[in-house]
């Protein structure tokens, strides 16, 4: 599976961005889907989560409200929409796949098999 992450960029705070992951090598449909993020000096952390008919979607609190998974399985791709963009936002930002979901949505690392290479997000002040 090869993940091909985009959308970053530099944006005020307020703004918004749109990430998308394209996805290749597997049925899109089969992958249970997730955005990570890490900033400068700190682990890598679960942001949201799909599972594989992008019905099941999870968030973890800061962002929820502000930030929609979604995933279009017809174009193998997963998206990240992202409103109201604070500074704690900044990071680069990562999709991961994994093979065989023991849940409709994981929260862990560890739990998935591949990565995209990931997408930078700046939130000025």
């Amino acid at each position: 599976v090869q993940l091909q992450a985009s959308g970053g960029g530099l944006v005020q705070a307020g703004g918004s961005l749109r990430l998308s992951c394209a996805a290749s090598g597997r049925t899109f449909s089969t992958l249970t889907m997730g955005w990570f993020r890490q900033a400068p000096g700190k682990e890598r952390e679960f942001v949201a989560g799909i599972n594989k008919s992008g019905v099941r979607k999870d968030y973890t609190d800061s962002v929820k409200g502000r930030f929609t998974i979604s995933r279009d399985n017809a174009k193998n791709t997963l998206y990240l929409q992202m409103n109201s963009l604070k500074p704690e936002d900044t990071a680069v930002y990562y999709c991961a796949a994994a093979l065989n979901g023991r849940a409709p949505v994981l929260y862990t690392w560890t739990s998935y098999n591949y990565w995209g290479q990931g997408t930078q997000v700046t939130v000025s002040s």
